[in-house]
């Protein structure tokens, strides 16, 4: 599989690419902590390794990944680094709109921080509105819920069993196994706090002192290839619909 970055382009050579390509590929993570035994660029290392197993698609180029992402609440941790919501929203939608420029209006933002999210969302409703791209963003685990249930008998938390499963998977030399019990013991049993309905915990640290949150103890490599392989299939699915639809019918619709 080759792994061909536009950074790794000549001009002449991202000309040929552009040419062919209809859907731009976009990975996005963080730079935060993960606990004491899985690495700072857990979410970025995720959202890449899952944008390049469709590198060799046809249709797709494959944008630089954007390593910083929405993290503040992260923060008291050594390592963690962040930037403000509203600028990694105006970042992302420059990104898409420069390669739209060069004719590549569809793109999949492959996330990999539940914190991109919201700033996500709206990146791509403001390139939409002005009709400059159509952007679909997109968490790698966004349809595993069913999986991670069956293979781990839980739900995605932070620095968790799914976590560690998919670095063991991608990035086993820079997972610290040792520390995985520690990072356990204390750890969050969830993610946030709240009293009576009201959430309470606004940053990490308020309810896990390790920074992870779940049972990091129960992953595995086997359940991480697993986990990357179905994330993989659900984004080339994703990637052969958006290259099948038309602009026109991607363009916000006029009011009735």
């Amino acid at each position: 599989m080759s792994r061909t970055y536009l950074y790794e382009h000549t001009t002449t050579t991202a000309a040929e690419a552009f040419e062919d390509a209809t859907v731009a590929v976009l990975p996005t993570g963080s730079v935060e902590q993960h606990g004491p035994a899985l690495p700072l660029g857990t979410d970025l290392l995720s959202a890449r390794a899952v944008a390049e197993t469709v590198a060799d698609h046809p249709e797709t180029v494959l944008l630089p990944p954007i390593p910083v992402g929405v993290s503040a609440h992260h923060r008291q941790f050594d390592g963690t680094l962040w930037t403000d919501p509203e600028i990694f929203e105006r970042y992302v939608a420059d990104v898409v709109a420069s390669v739209a420029f060069h004719g590549v209006k569809k793109a999949v933002l492959v996330n990999g921080h539940g914190g991109n999210s919201g700033a996500l969302r709206r990146a791509a409703r403001t390139v939409r509105d002005e009709e400059v791209a159509f952007a679909a963003p997109w968490n790698w685990w966004s349809n595993l819920d069913a999986l991670i249930e069956e293979e781990l008998d839980t739900s995605l938390g932070h620095a968790d069993a799914v976590e560690t499963s998919m670095m063991l998977a991608i990035a086993e030399d820079l997972v610290r196994e040792s520390d995985l019990e520690a990072a356990e013991e204390n750890g969050g049993d969830s993610w946030g706090e709240s009293v009576r309905g009201a959430s309470v915990g606004f940053d990490a640290i308020d309810f896990t002192e390790s920074g992870a949150v779940g049972e990091p103890t129960a992953g595995s490599r086997e359940v991480g290839e697993t986990l990357l392989d179905h994330a993989s299939d659900d984004l080339a699915a994703l990637v052969e619909w958006l290259a099948g639809q038309e602009m026109d019918d991607l363009w916000p619709r006029e009011h009735k």
